[in-house]
């Protein structure tokens, strides 16, 4: 009898919440976001509503005006293993970037963290596009759209490669022989592309999961086609369940194409909750993190998506529809998170004032406002209408945010049989239903000689 199918959750932790002017409010703590133990009671609070997994973004420089807005500065795979030692059974899911590392040494971190925490680690795969970080790696210019996905493709095969060069069973740990690992089974990967060269073997066994997760978040036709030959886990931003579902179907076309399983690729669009006891409650909690936003920052936040100054329009007047003008259609999604606002201003014709309020939810994901029973209605709806195969949860504040959360709408979500009320496995493979991957070198013939 197959299985009845389930959600998958993910608290997507960004320090003081997902609300932009979450640190104003007397119900975050920015006071803690360099406090290890605070990002452990969290993890601890994920793991107690059975999440799969928390995930942390990142990137390689400086890109929130802390004039306004506090800064997530510590590295995410770091803290993720003090994650791993106050916790048994949560995924650990951190975004690391092919543009600014290097195979080898990313390929240890995340194995180390997957080893170190039994086979629950995630690698989020991003190109990086603020141009600002190449200056941070001694760079003149920041490589363009199409040369950093390709880079990106040639490091996560160096990196696949580097993980899969020993074979499951190449620990012999004979001690009376003397032996600890057979070479034969521990294979150099001589990889050679247009811009990495990796030789191998790795330095570690492979891990509990064969390799780490592999997630990714790109939206543009190139990163639609590289989480299509990749990913198993794909976040995502969307307003409509229409747009949803076109994502969904197309991702899982795409993985068609590449002859894998689209069951195995997860997708994961994110939703930033204000809850409340009634409708009315929910609403007004969300227009008290509003009333805190500053215009100055919003509008910078707003400039990078449009890339253009808006600082000449009257913030109670409405945007321009010639703002978005170049928007592109539905069918160009090179600039996919434009084209997330551009919708908005279309559909909504909000003031200027009122589109940064609409965005300093959660930077163009979903934010819903409303009872328990009204977000479990909206998640369950995308779930069962092809939209969805579970949610980055967002909480627009944090702690309380993800603690409302858990208390008030994972036990209905429980009721109507779509999540887990316990773990039935350790590794974040087992969370999200993906089989464990065999090393490919393990399907060649060993050469004599």
């Amino acid at each position: 009898m197959t299985e009845p199918r389930q959600l998958s959750l993910n608290a997507f932790i960004y320090p003081s919440g997902h609300h932009e002017a979450a640190w104003r409010h007397p119900d975050s703590r920015p006071d803690r976001i360099y406090d290890v133990s605070y990002y452990q009671e969290i993890g601890r609070t994920a793991e107690a509503a059975t999440f799969d997994a928390v995930f942390f973004a990142d990137g390689p420089a400086l890109r929130t005006n802390v004039r306004h807005n506090a800064a997530p500065g510590l590295e995410p795979i770091t803290l993720l293993t003090a994650i791993a030692s106050a916790t048994t059974h949560l995924g650990l899911i951190a975004t690391a970037s092919t543009t600014y590392y290097e195979p080898y040494n990313l390929a240890r971190l995340f194995s180390s963290l997957d080893h170190i925490s039994g086979g629950r680690a995630g690698w989020n795969i991003v190109t990086t596009a603020t141009e600002v970080a190449a200056a941070n790696f001694g760079l003149e210019h920041h490589p363009d759209h199409v040369e950093r996905y390709a880079r990106a493709r040639e490091f996560v095969d160096a990196v696949i490669a580097l993980w899969d060069s020993w074979e499951d069973d190449a620990i012999l740990l004979d001690r009376e022989a003397g032996v600890y690992a057979d070479p034969d089974k521990i294979h150099r990967i001589d990889f050679e592309g247009e811009y990495l060269k990796v030789r191998g073997p790795f330095s570690a066994a492979r891990t509990p999961q064969g390799h780490p997760v592999l997630v990714q978040a790109g939206a543009s036709n190139e990163g639609r086609a590289f989480a299509g030959r990749y990913a198993e886990a794909i976040f995502t931003a969307h307003q409509r369940l229409e747009d949803a579902q076109r994502f969904y179907a197309d991702i899982k076309e795409q993985a068609r194409g590449f002859g894998r399983n689209p069951e195995h690729v997860k997708i994961l669009p994110g939703i930033s909750p204000f809850i409340g006891d009634t409708e009315a409650a929910a609403k007004k909690l969300e227009r008290e993190f509003n009333e805190l936003t500053v215009p100055e920052y919003g509008l910078a936040q707003l400039e990078s998506i449009v890339g253009k100054s808006l600082r000449h329009l009257p913030l109670d007047e409405t945007v321009p529809a010639d703002v978005f003008a170049d928007a592109g259609d539905v069918t160009d999604n090179n600039r996919s998170r434009l084209q997330v606002v551009a919708g908005i201003v279309e559909r909504e014709r909000p003031t200027v004032r009122g589109l940064l309020h609409r965005l300093a939810g959660a930077r163009g994901h979903r934010v819903f406002a409303g009872t328990p029973e009204q977000v479990a209605d909206t998640i369950e709806g995308w779930f069962r209408h092809g939209a969805a195969d579970g949610f980055n949860v967002m909480p627009p504040y944090y702690p309380g945010g993800l603690e409302v959360f858990a208390e008030t709408v994972v036990p209905i979500l429980r009721e109507r049989g779509l999540f887990r009320t316990e773990y039935t496995g350790t590794t974040l493979r087992d969370h999200f239903g993906l089989p464990r991957p065999e090393s490919q070198f393990a399907r060649r013939p060993v050469l004599a000689g």
